[in-house]
């Protein structure tokens, strides 16, 4: 039976499993028919919440979800996300006030329809003020295109500016965060969800099955030569027992964990077949007591990415060497 919570402050009541579009087109199931009855037989099974992006199939996930919701619009809280490269363009990407404009439009389009219920930054854009995004977001919810807006993988310190700058500005908040979680990528517990809490933003999680990897099944993942690799499949050797003998498959155990946390509302989901997603379904009743929890805590510690690999975004003070090393001519001469 499918649960319902409130999106943080937007309003919008959403189930706690939301349709996760990814795999529509070109980077999944390339059947459009298939696809839009996955769509139907997720709603009538209780999902409302809907996520895709602009770069999914380079914006042909919109265009399948966009047939599947043909007059059935109203009954669905629609997201999408822009900030990804789309095209070959050197401004086809970003969280400018120039790029949102344009995607939200191609967005509508691709979607058919008229309003966007969530619409997100992908990931942080360096190069792009704070504030010029709220500033595009909120006139573009004044105009009724979309009704709120929020970000995808940002650390905690960008969650907080932006919501400094919200009120410093009078404008618009980022009312949701959509983080990488999982059993095996806990990393969002020591400040991302804190923070989220403490400014009353929804949550809801990509990749509760740390991409595949808790499907209950390891024997193809093994890399010996990675010590990161090792220790993942450590962790879900450990975690498989625990399911097996809870009596539960381990997608249930890591779906349930997935949306126990106070500060989570939803964790999408990313089936590309009916299977995947009648099997997903299958647990959505299941829930964790405070005795399984505890045991979860003693396999992968509260707070730890098992592989920091997997944290979904980095930011340039780590990714960019320049940025953490002075000029050799300023160090020769210190």
């Amino acid at each position: 039976m499918m649960r319902y919570r409130t999106l943080g402050a937007t309003g919008m009541n959403v189930s706690t499993y939301c349709l996760g579009a990814m795999a529509f087109g070109a980077w999944g199931n390339q059947d459009h028919d298939e696809c839009i009855r996955i769509v139907h037989e997720a709603l009538g099974s209780g999902i409302n919440f809907i996520d895709t992006a602009d770069v999914y199939s380079q914006g042909e996930s919109e265009i399948i979800v966009g047939k599947a919701l043909k007059d059935r619009r109203d009954d669905v809280i629609l997201a999408t996300k822009a900030n990804k490269q789309i095209g070959e363009g050197i401004n086809h990407s970003g969280n400018s006030r120039r790029w949102i404009v344009h995607e939200v439009e191609a967005s509508l389009t691709r979607l058919g329809t008229d309003w966007i219920d969530l619409y997100q930054m992908h990931r942080p854009d360096p190069s792009t003020d704070i504030e010029e995004t709220l500033a595009a977001l909120t006139d573009l919810q004044h105009q009724g295109k979309i009704r709120a807006f929020g970000s995808s993988t940002f650390p905690a310190d960008l969650i907080v500016e932006a919501q400094w700058v919200s009120e410093r500005r009078g404008l618009g908040r980022f009312r949701c965060e959509q983080p990488p979680y999982s059993l095996l990528v806990r990393g969002i517990e020591r400040s991302v969800l804190p923070a989220c809490h403490r400014y009353g933003l929804g949550v809801f999680v990509w990749f509760p099955l740390a991409n595949g990897w808790l499907s209950g099944d390891v024997s193809t993942r093994v890399d010996p030569s990675s010590a990161d690799n090792m220790l993942k499949v450590d962790r879900v050797n450990a975690l498989i027992a625990l399911a097996k003998e809870l009596g539960v498959p381990l997608p249930h155990l890591a779906m349930a964990f997935a949306v126990a946390h106070p500060a989570v509302t939803a964790a999408v989901i990313g089936p590309s077949t009916m299977t995947e997603l009648r099997e997903t379904f299958d647990g959505a009743s299941f829930e964790l007591d405070d005795a399984t929890l505890d045991r979860l805590d003693e396999i992968v510690a509260p707070g730890a990415d098992v592989s920091a690999a997997d944290a979904g975004w980095q930011p340039p003070a780590i990714t960019e060497s320049v940025l953490r090393r002075r000029p050799l001519a300023e160090r020769a001469a210190s």
